[in-house]
C-alpha cells in the first residue's frame, strides 16, 4: 500500500541538474513508470482507508486523460465552450444530490479548502458590502470587524482559508463541542449581522453532524452567515439511508465540499456552493479589455483562478457515470463496509471511540504506545493502510472508508490484518 524505502531512495534518479538536451517523450515516461511509479501510495485501492480519500471511477479517470489532451482552460466559455457548459451542468448536479436550492451558484476547485476560501470569501463580500465596506476595492484596512464563530473540532483547511483571507487562524470564536465533536448549539455566542458560523457536516475523526438546524435558525434572525464545511459529509445527503444527517444543513448560506472524496472523482476537485450566486462573483469577478462574456456563464467569474484545468468536466463524467442510484449506493455501500469494521474490531476486544454515523471509525488498542505500535504494523504489513490520530486526548486509529471499488473482501482481509497485527503487539 505505501512505497518501500529503496523506491522511495530510487526517486533521487529523477533529480540533478536540468540536462542540456532534451530527451525522447516515451523514454521520459518510461523513467516515471521505472521510478515514479513505484514510490506512489495505492490510495486508490480498495484496503486504503487512511485517509478520506476516493479512487477514481473509470468514467473519471477517462474523462481526465481527455481534459489533459484537449488542455482546455476553462476560465471563460469563449475559450472552451465543453468546459464552461459542463461545469455548469455538473454544478446544478451537486446541488441536486446534495438537496440545496437550483437557483444556488457555485465553483468548482482543487479542493475543500479552496472551496471554503470561496464560500468564506463570499460571506466577507456580502457581511462588508451591507456595512458599507467595499472589501474587494479598499481591504480591509479599516473595515469593520467581522466575528468567525467555529467549533472546537474545526478542521485546519478552514482556518487555513480565513488566515488566507485575512480573517485570521486565531481571532474566532470558538464553541464547545459534545463527545463526538459537534458544536454546542447552546453554547453559541451572541450572533449579529456582521458574524459568520462555521459548521461542519462530517467531522473528520468521528463523522459528526453539527445542530445545523437550530444554529441556522439563530444565524438567521441576527442576519448571520453560515458555512458549512462538508468535505465528505455532505454526500450524506445523496442517500436516502443517511439524508437526515443534514437536517437543517440546507438552510446555510454557503457550502465548501470535495469531489475526489466520496464521489471518487480523481484528485483535485472540490466543489464550493453559495445560495446566492452574486455574492460569490462579486468576491471574485475580475475585469480587462480582452474578458468577454457574452451573454454566458464565465466560470473564471466565481473562483479565485483565471487560468484553471478542466476539471468539470471530470466532476460531470464522475456523475453521469454514477447517477442519483449509483451515488446513494456509493455512499451507503462504503458505511456498510466502515459498520461492519467497527463491529468486528468491538467484538475482538478493542475500544471504539465514536458513535459510527457515517464513514469514520476511531479505534484504540489499548493506550497511546500500543495503539501507535499497532498503527505502524499495519502500515508495514501491507494488506491494508490505517492511519493515525488523536481524538479527544485519546490516540486512535482512524478508518475511512471511501472508495468504490472496497470490497467486502477487501473488509474481511483487511479485519483479519488488523486484528492480527494488534494481538501481536
Amino acid at each position: 500500500m505505501g512505497p518501500r524505502a529503496e523506491s522511495i531512495a530510487d526517486l533521487a534518479r529523477l533529480g540533478g541538474d536540468l540536462p542540456d538536451c532534451g530527451e525522447d517523450p516515451l523514454a521520459v515516461v518510461q523513467l516515471l513508470d521505472q521510478y515514479a511509479a513505484p514510490a506512489t501510495v495505492a490510495n486508490s485501492g480498495g484496503r486504503f482507508f487512511g485517509f478520506v480519500n476516493g479512487g477514481a471511477l473509470p468514467a473519471a479517470a477517462g474523462a481526465s486523460w481527455l481534459v489533459s489532451a484537449w488542455d482546455q482552460n476553462a476560465a471563460m466559455h469563449v475559450m472552451s465552450p465543453a468546459a464552461a457548459q459542463l461545469e455548469a451542468t455538473a454544478l446544478g448536479w451537486v446541488c441536486e444530490l446534495l438537496g440545496l436550492p437550483k437557483t444556488c451558484g457555485g465553483a468548482v476547485v482543487t479542493g475543500a479548502t479552496m472551496a471554503s476560501f470561496c464560500g468564506l470569501a463570499a460571506a466577507r463580500h456580502t457581511l462588508l458590502a451591507h456595512a458599507g465596506w467595499n472589501a474587494e476595492a479598499d481591504g480591509l484596512f479599516g473595515a469593520p470587524p467581522l466575528t468567525v464563530v467555529v467549533g472546537d473540532e474545526v478542521h485546519a483547511s478552514l482556518l487555513k482559508a480565513l488566515a488566507m483571507l485575512g480573517l485570521g487562524r486565531k481571532r474566532v470564536v470558538r464553541v464547545a463541542t459534545d463527545g463526538q465533536g459537534r458544536m454546542r448549539a447552546d453554547s453559541l455566542p451572541a450572533l449579529d449581522a456582521k458574524t459568520i458560523v462555521c459548521l461542519q457536516a462530517g467531522n473528520v475523526n468521528t463523522g459528526a453532524f453539527d445542530p445545523a438546524r437550530e444554529i441556522c435558525e439563530r444565524a438567521r434572525e441576527a442576519g448571520a452567515w453560515v458555512h458549512v464545511d462538508g468535505a465528505f459529509g455532505l454526500w450524506a445527503a445523496a442517500s436516502p439511508k443517511f439524508r437526515h444527517l443534514m437536517d437543517g444543513f440546507e438552510n446555510a448560506d454557503s457550502w465548501a465540499t470535495d469531489a475526489h472524496k466520496w464521489p471518487n472523482v480523481g484528485y483535485d476537485c472540490g466543489v464550493a456552493v453559495v445560495r446566492e450566486p452574486e455574492n460569490l462573483r462579486g468576491a471574485m469577478t475580475v475585469t480587462a479589455a480582452y474578458f468577454t462574456s457574452d451573454g454566458w456563464r464565465n466560470p473564471m467569474e466565481y473562483t479565485p483562478e483565471s487560468s484553471r484545468r478542466a476539471r468539470g468536466i471530470e466532476l460531470w463524467a464522475a456523475l453521469r457515470s454514477l447517477g442519483r442510484a449509483g451515488m446513494a449506493d456509493l455512499v451507503e455501500r462504503t458505511c456498510r463496509h466502515t459498520r461492519g469494521f467497527a463491529e468486528a474490531l468491538s467484538a475482538a476486544g478493542f475500544a471504539i471511540l465514536n458513535d459510527v454515523v457515517i464513514n469514520q471509525v476511531l479505534v484504540d488498542f489499548g493506550g497511546a504506545a500500543k495503539t501507535t505500535n499497532v498503527i505502524r504494523g499495519i502500515q508495514e504489513d501491507g494488506t491494508c493502510w490505517c492511519g493515525g490520530t488523536v481524538w479527544q486526548g485519546r490516540t486512535a486509529m482512524r478508518i475511512s472508508v471511501s472508495s468504490w471499488v472496497t470490497t467486502d473482501d477487501d473488509v474481511e482481509r483487511s479485519i483479519g490484518a488488523i486484528v492480527r497485527i494488534a494481538k501481536g503487539v
